[in-house]
């Protein structure tokens, strides 16, 4: 098996698309974004990535099929603009993968004549917030001013570094003359928990950007019942903390044996 391999299951005739990039990652904000146009926009599967750089296990379907962690190429066309849609459940666990996988993405977008590549990822700032902020780095100064006027903040102090592939993909595509984006949504920062609030942040850049139908009525759905799990988890570790600094001689009060 090679390193990094595509399989192509079509080869879809698309014009100068925009490739828009979603995998795992803090907060999941990503994947949830690009999973979610996937659904929205009725986009087809057309080609797979899979790598010996991912975790070695395997993911076991409804059915107990084995299927590999691999990141997906979807393509779908919105207002006469094709569009490629790359979702994934894993990324390298290795530096060297992170570099030949993200070059491997970037020379397919090159094969297909990608004009634009999007990456979709989550900035960690340790606090949750009501409406959070969609923040960007470029490879290119005329994609900074094109996406600033759709809200993007571009604030290089806020973002330091990125880590993975939303930052990686944009850089190799440099070399490649493509232009391209990391859009950032803000987010708390769980490794584990998603964040589907800042995943929508970032959609309603990509709604400016590209005139998009959303319905976010399944997505807000997810936003209320993470924010539900979130004031629960808030309460145990209140509780939790409380029964921490309870007053010694108050614990010994309530021993009881029982022989």
């Amino acid at each position: 098996m090679e390193s990094v391999k595509i399989i192509e299951y079509s080869k879809p005739k698309l014009k100068n698309p925009i490739m828009i990039q979603g995998l795992v990652g803090i907060g999941n904000v990503g994947r949830i974004a690009v999973s979610f146009l996937i659904d929205e926009l009725k986009a087809k599967k057309f080609a797979e990535l899979i790598s010996k750089h991912f975790m070695h296990f395997v993911l076991v379907d409804d059915n107990s099929i084995i299927k590999p962690l691999s990141n997906e190429f979807y393509y779908t066309r919105v207002n006469n603009t094709d569009f490629i849609l790359l979702v994934g459940d894993a990324q390298s666990s290795t530096t060297e993968g992170h570099y030949e996988i993200a070059e491997e993405i970037v020379k397919f977008a090159k094969k297909y004549d990608v004009s634009e590549i999007i990456t979709i990822g989550g900035l960690n700032i340790g606090e949750a917030v009501e409406e959070p902020k969609v923040i960007g780095a470029s490879n290119n100064l005329d994609m900074i001013k094109k996406y600033s006027k759709f809200g993007v903040e571009f604030s290089p102090t806020e973002i330091g570094s990125i880590v993975g592939a939303s930052g990686l993909v944009v850089t190799v595509a440099k070399y490649y003359n493509i232009k391209a984006v990391c859009l950032l949504g803000q987010t708390v920062g769980y490794p584990i928990i998603p964040d589907p609030r800042s995943s929508k942040s970032v959609l309603e850049v990509l709604v400016r950007a590209f005139k998009l139908d959303l319905d976010f009525s399944k997505l807000n759905k997810k936003i209320e019942e993470m924010e539900r799990f979130m004031k629960r988890m808030e309460e145990v570790q209140r509780k939790a903390i409380s029964q921490m600094f309870r007053p010694a001689s108050e614990e010994k009060e309530k021993l009881r044996y029982i022989g």
